[in-house]
Order: C-alpha cells, then sequence, then structure tokens
C-alpha cells in the first residue's frame, strides 16, 4: 500500500529528521539500543539511543555499534541532570550525530549551545505551552509534546489536551512531535491533520522482534492492558520525582520504599537534593534493567504506556511501521 496523503503531512517531519516516516521511538532505557534504533531506522523510522546513565565510553560505543548496523540517521536522547551531559554532548559531536533529544528537565545553560555548535538539531520535552514557548525562543529545533498516557517518566496532562493546546499555535514555527498513548495509524492521522510534522512512540516497539527485551518482558506487554499501566506514587513532596508510569507489581512498592529511604538521608543532611534526584534516577535504570534484560517483571521495573492494550504480539519492526502508515493512510481517505 502506498500512502501518498500520510507521507504528505509528515512531509515537514521527514525533511527534518532526514527518514522516509517520521515515527520517531521513544528512546527506553536498556530496550532503545543499537539492535531496536537501527531495524526502526532501516525500516525508514527514526530510532533514538536512550543514553540514560551511559558513561560517555557506553555512548561512545552504542553509537559506534549502531552505525554498523545502518547508515541511516539516528538520533540519541541524553538525559538533562547526567552529570557528564557536556562530554556525552562530546560525543554526539564527535560521531556526526544529526539530532539530539534532550529529556528530564530543562537543559542546562550552555547545552543547547554546545550541541548545535556540534553540528546537530535540538530536540526537547514539552509538557506544557509555556514550557514549548520558552524552548522556541531558545531556538531548538523541535519539541515532542509528550501526554500522561505514555510510559516512563510522564508529565500531568493527557496527549490529547497538550496537542489541542500547542499544535493549533506553535505548529507553524517549529516542527512539533506527538507522544503518549499512540499505537495505531488513526491516532496518527489524526494528529498530523492537527499541524503535528511527526509522532512518536515507545510501547509499541517494545514487541519487536528486533527488540533485545527480555521474552518475559515482552510477554508481560502482551498480557497487560491500559489499566494495568500505572503511575508511581510520590511519598515527599521535598524529593523531585517525576512520576513513572509502569505494569503494577511488587516493583512499584519497592519504589516507594525507595523514596522514603532517600527522604530521610535529605533529613539527616547526609545527601544533598542532586543527589537525591540522582539516586532516584539509578533506582529506576537498576529496576527497569531487571525487568527488561533480566526478565523479572515481578520486582524490576516493566514500563509501559497506556497503548500497552494495544500490543498484542511480537512482530518485526518493519511490519509495525507499515502497518501504521496502512491505518493512517485509510483513515486519511475516509
Amino acid at each position: 500500500m502506498t500512502h501518498p496523503l500520510t507521507s504528505s503531512l509528515m512531509q515537514r517531519g521527514t525533511e527534518f529528521l532526514g527518514c522516509k516516516t517520521a515515527i520517531m521511538c521513544g528512546a527506553m532505557s536498556w530496550v532503545s539500543e543499537r539492535n531496536l534504533v537501527s531495524a526502526i531506522s532501516n525500516a525508514g523510522g527514526f530510532g533514538v539511543i536512550a543514553c540514560g546513565a551511559m558513561t560517555p565510553e557506553l555512548l561512545d560505543i552504542e553509537i559506534t555499534e549502531t552505525k554498523k548496523l545502518t547508515d541511516k540517521p539516528f538520533g540519541v536522547n541524553l538525559i538533562t541532570m547526567h552529570p557528564d551531559l557536556m562530554q556525552l554532548i562530546e560525543i554526539c559531536g564527535k560521531h556526526g550525530i544529526g539530532h539530539v533529544v534532550l529529556a528530564g528537565g530543562l537543559p542546562p545553560k550552555g547545552s543547547i549551545e554546545a550541541i548545535k555548535a556540534g553540528g546537530a538539531k535540538v530536540i526537547c520535552f514539552a509538557p506544557a505551552m509555556a514550557l514549548a514557548k520558552k524552548f522556541v525562543r531558545s531556538g531548538v529545533d523541535a519539541i515532542v509534546i509528550e501526554g500522561m498516557e505514555a510510559g516512563g517518566h510522564i508529565g500531568p496532562v493527557s496527549t490529547s489536551v497538550l496537542a489541542q493546546e500547542i499544535l493549533p499555535e506553535l505548529s507553524t514555527d517549529i516542527p512539533i512531535f506527538v507522544a503518549g498513548g499512540i499505537a495505531r495509524g488513526e491516532a496518527i492521522a489524526s494528529y498530523l491533520e492537527m499541524g503535528a510534522a511527526g509522532v512518536q512512540l515507545g510501547t509499541r516497539f517494545v514487541c519487536a522482534h528486533e527488540s533485545i527485551a527480555h521474552p518475559d518482558f515482552k510477554k508481560a506487554f502482551i498480557r497487560g492492558n491500559a489499566r494495568d499501566a500505572i503511575t508511581s506514587v510520590q511519598v515527599d513532596p521535598r524529593l523531585p520525582v517525576i512520576p513513572v508510569r509502569a505494569l503494577k507489581n511488587k516493583g512499584t512498592e519497592e519504589f516507594t520504599a525507595k523514596q522514603i529511604e532517600v527522604a530521610k538521608l535529605l533529613d539527616s543532611g547526609e545527601i544533598e537534593m542532586g543527589e537525591a534526584q540522582l539516586q532516584i534516577e539509578h533506582f529506576w535504570a537498576g529496576a527497569l534493567r531487571r525487568a527488561v534484560i533480566d526478565g523479572d517483571v515481578e520486582n524490576g521495573s516493566v514500563m509501559a504506556g497506556q497503548s500497552v492494550g494495544m500490543v498484542k504480539t511480537e512482530e518485526p519492526v518493519a511490519d509495525i511501521i507499515a502497518s501504521l502508515m496502512d491505518q493512517a493512510e485509510a483513515a486519511l481517505e475516509r
């Protein structure tokens, strides 16, 4: 099936990303690595390496290995609170990475300029209109608006509300990619018609053949439904804990205990706020690894968006993208 209507609406996004289909893969720690990233780029989408807690040395290796698997464009997602952020940006520049996605809060001073100096375009997450406008003024090249339906770290507002608020006002100023709860082409078509340059999907790609996620992790997704993907609870208002959406299990209870432990360390003055936030991030990285790599879906963190209920089987990346495009095209034709 050809996709003239969808491709036409995606043109701004595909030109910006340098790929055939303006479908970005969300950066999922331990999942969005060389195999899945290269498969998505090879299938015409846009893969994004999840740097997460990687050291500069590890990111260097990951980019090198990804390049061996694809000659198509792909991006790198960096966490703004990473202590080695500037060195990670240097690694991206060294490899000629064309797009760097900044996630996890406001970019520190000088980071956007450093990315641009390395020749890359900057993409930032904007979970609110005020932040979206701020990013436009600060010179970022594109934004992702991600709703609370997404998996992993989330904001407080739904995708549909963010899209209605931000797309009509800013989509002529800057390419905007919509994310959160998207698993079918009909939704993609609707956001494209509202002015989106493209979309970002994470949960939908977890059960791809090319994903290295443990078979038990994939089974948890295939069994799961929208109501199973719940958000974590913030125990202490002082702790800057960004809510995380994951399938409910023992791991979600362990996170509550971890917050209490970190709050006590803050009370005693043993750690500062920055270290507290880092400890929370490291908890998630460790819990996510246990689930994704080791297959411990009871005690690990099974991060998933509410679209998990629409993940029914394991299939190749190329088939997932083709199916999404077919659905979008059929919707636009109707």
